[in-house]
């Protein structure tokens, strides 16, 4: 579910956060914005939100877990490889020991020993391996009852579903598969969605959370500091009136 991927962002996002901080390319706006008022008024308020709400009330803790584990674990083999792409041959390397550990030992998956090896999960996507090469996110969309997206991963989920095992898996337990991820991720995040309520324009603040946890994502948590020339020029001319001060002291 991208809107329960994008709250998670929002997090850690001030609510004041204006459309300046990031600037994505935004021309399908007089399409998306409608398609945000039905997702976030309507699909999510009166479906998406109370049916995770049951989920998490009704299904035994321990069952719901294993379920979740069993979801993720199938996205793995796909880490594998987009790590792979990247040269990031260390997280190849735990991504594999995790599906091998887990398949096995752990029932497909139903349970996670590797997490006991410090073999944390951190899923690889095919859009973070475009943007990791230079190609940018593209036009900004928002996806009906969905959510946030863009064209590039729109294009990374795509490749992604042709990774084995998730390329035989049958359209059903496919299905089942995303219901469980989508549940949990909205699940997670009840406590944090009035931040987008609170915000002054909520298609514009998850927009840009979208675009930020995107490149978060793309630098593995490390994104470059981006200053504009107006700000750079404001910072040398305060750095050269200390150098002047300290001249004066001295």
């Amino acid at each position: 579910m991208l809107l329960a991927l994008v709250i998670s962002a929002c997090s850690s996002t001030p609510a004041e956060h204006s459309s300046n901080v990031s600037d994505p390319n935004d021309p399908l706006e007089s399409i998306n914005r409608p398609f945000w008022t039905f997702t976030w008024d309507y699909a999510d308020k009166y479906v998406l939100k109370p049916t995770a709400q049951a989920y998490v009330e009704y299904m035994p803790t321990d069952f719901r877990s294993g379920l979740h584990n069993v979801a993720l674990n199938l996205n793995e083999p796909s880490t594998v490889i987009n790590n792979l792409l990247q040269g990031k041959f260390s997280e190849a390397g735990k991504s594999t020991g995790r599906f091998v550990l887990n398949s096995t030992i752990g029932i497909f998956g139903f349970f996670d020993p590797a997490s006991d090896f410090e073999w944390i999960r951190a899923q690889e996507e095919f859009g973070e391996v475009l943007g990791a090469y230079g190609v940018g996110d593209g036009p900004y969309l928002v996806v009906p009852a969905l959510g946030p997206s863009s064209v590039r991963e729109e294009v990374g989920d795509y490749v992604d579903k042709y990774y084995w095992p998730l390329a035989i898996i049958d359209f059903w337990p496919n299905l089942l598969r995303q219901a469980v991820l989508g549940l949990e991720q909205r699940a997670a995040l009840v406590d944090q969605e009035q931040i987008i309520n609170e915000s002054i324009d909520s298609y514009e603040f998850v927009k840009n959370a979208y675009f930020q946890n995107m490149e978060f994502k793309v630098y593995d948590g490390n994104p470059p500091i981006v200053i504009d020339e107006e700000s750079e020029d404001e910072i040398n001319a305060f750095l050269e009136e200390l150098d002047n001060m300290a001249d004066i002291e001295n």
